[in-house]
């Protein structure tokens, strides 16, 4: 998640749609006074070697402290945080109105039949399912459904929910939302890419039970997005 002061945007980050990669690429023209969540070692130091800013300012200053918050730093030692995949609502009740009103705030949503056929793909790395329906029958697969990290009931909270298989559209079309003069650049480097060890369309891999079941979870976001199966 970053917040830029500089260029005045808030990206939201959802899971399994390259936020990892966009959040890097990103990072690469905040401020000194941005503020960049944490991301994984192994993402931090690719970061640090594009020479891009690493994770900064995500401490949330004490006089933004609510009861609740003091007594979580008092008696559990627990500082209050801006972190990686915090909902559009949580922001918005930590920022000020100006800032939330006048920056342009954002995110990627992603095909949901993809989407848990790449998060099987990332959970199952160490075997732990034999099959994709065991996945859907025994783990709580609508875990990725992020409608609620951008939405709050049927309201969008941020300006605009660019769809993961536009990114190339969406990256040529951010830097005139935020005032920059040439097209965003994603690294190279694909954060988690190597878990899918199956390059197959979602289709080739999901029966029409496995679909039916992904689209009953994540019907929200398909009918507020536009998806097909």
């Amino acid at each position: 998640m970053i917040i830029s002061h500089k260029h005045r945007f808030i990206f939201i980050k959802l899971r399994k749609t390259a936020g990892t990669s966009l959040e890097i690429a990103l990072s690469g023209i905040c401020g000194g006074d941005d503020i960049i969540t944490p991301i994984s070692l192994l993402d931090e130091k690719v970061r640090l070697e594009m020479g891009h800013k690493g994770a900064q300012n995500y401490d949330i200053p004490y006089k933004q402290y609510s009861f609740n918050d003091w007594a979580n730093r008092i008696i559990k030692g627990k500082k209050r945080s801006f972190y990686n995949h915090m909902p559009a609502s949580e922001i918005m009740g930590t920022v000020s109105s100006d800032i939330w009103k006048k920056y342009f705030k954002f995110c990627f949503e992603r095909n949901p039949w993809d989407k848990t056929i790449s998060h099987y793909y990332h959970l199952n790395r160490n075997q732990r399912f034999n099959s994709i329906m065991e996945y859907l029958k025994h783990h709580d697969s609508d875990v990725i459904s992020d409608v609620d990290m951008y939405t709050e009931g049927d309201r969008l909270l941020v300006d605009k929910v660019f769809k993961f298989e536009e990114m190339e559209a969406a990256l040529k079309e951010i830097p005139g939302m935020i005032g920059l003069e040439s097209p965003l650049l994603l690294p190279k480097y694909k954060a988690k890419s190597q878990f899918r060890t199956s390059k197959k369309h979602y289709r080739e891999l999901l029966s029409d039970e496995e679909a039916g079941i992904i689209a009953k979870k994540h019907a929200r976001e398909i009918e507020r997005m536009g998806y097909t199966y």
